[in-house]
């Protein structure tokens, strides 16, 4: 198991936390929703190009359990990556409370921006609302990083889609569709947060594996290969050794050029 690529995603989940559930819990007076769903969008839009190369830039359990599903990351990858999102979250959502308790910060949202269901959603609907939400993200996940995807555009399409799920999901939940980011911020709020928080864990994995079941419907024929289900380690080493292959083939055609000039001078 890679620390680099744990180290990432704690870092990234942090970031999201800070940054995206910042904004709302400072400023959604200002920015109102629309400006919430666009830090989130562009947080995570950032992080994709920012520490997607290292990670894969997972910084959401749901997402990790979507490429587990369809085998781009091994059980125990899965698992680290899982504790280092969750530890991420908590270290953001302590940053964000002690702005509010020691910082003099005002909380715009009375809560840290925690997710719950009251006003205009039971919890049935905010169940049913998170499942749906959580699996559009995931299933966009799963199609614009397979093989068949357009090269260089996916942070852009998942950042784009996260906005779009926030536009949605914040007059009902305060959109979760991360079991990290509801983690986080609810172990410092406590009250209805915690006593709220499983339906926000749950919702998000079982989102991922409906977007796992029809992801094989809509793929592109490129991804239908069962044989990509290689770790992230695993697509690491392959990575360098082509480029050691690369090195020697190239170092290789180096010494023969100059022996080949060396011939022609004598």
């Amino acid at each position: 198991m890679n620390g680099r690529r744990l180290a990432a995603e704690f870092v990234g989940t942090f970031v999201l936390v800070v940054f995206a559930v910042g904004s709302a819990v400072v400023g959604i007076d200002v920015i109102g929703p629309l400006g919430v769903a666009l830090a989130f969008g562009l947080v995570l839009l950032a992080l994709a190009y920012a520490i997607g190369p290292t990670s894969g830039c997972h910084v959401n359990p749901a997402v990790t359990l979507g490429l587990l599903l369809a085998r781009r990351i091994s059980p125990p990858e899965a698992g680290g990556y899982v504790v280092a999102q969750v530890l991420g979250a908590i270290l953001g959502g302590a940053v964000l409370k002690a702005l509010v308790k020691w910082g003099d910060v005002r909380d715009k949202t009375g809560g840290l921006w925690t997710n719950g269901w009251g006003d205009g959603v039971n919890a049935g609907g905010a169940f049913t609302v998170e499942v749906i939400l959580t699996a559009l993200l995931v299933l966009v996940v799963l199609l614009v990083t397979g093989r068949a995807a357009a090269p260089g555009f996916a942070g852009l399409a998942i950042g784009l889609t996260l906005t779009v799920i926030h536009l949605v999901g914040i007059p009902l939940t305060g959109t979760s569709v991360n079991p990290a980011r509801s983690i986080g911020p609810a172990l410092f709020a406590g009250g209805n947060a915690l006593g709220e928080l499983w339906l926000f864990i749950v919702a998000p994995l079982v989102g991922a594996v409906l977007a796992w079941v029809v992801w094989p419907v809509i793929r592109a024929d490129d991804d239908a290969d069962p044989q990509r289900a290689e770790s992230v380690t695993a697509v690491a080493e392959a990575a360098g050794s082509s480029a050691r292959t690369a090195a020697r083939s190239g170092t290789s055609r180096s010494g023969t050029s100059r022996s080949r000039n060396a011939r022609r001078r004598r």
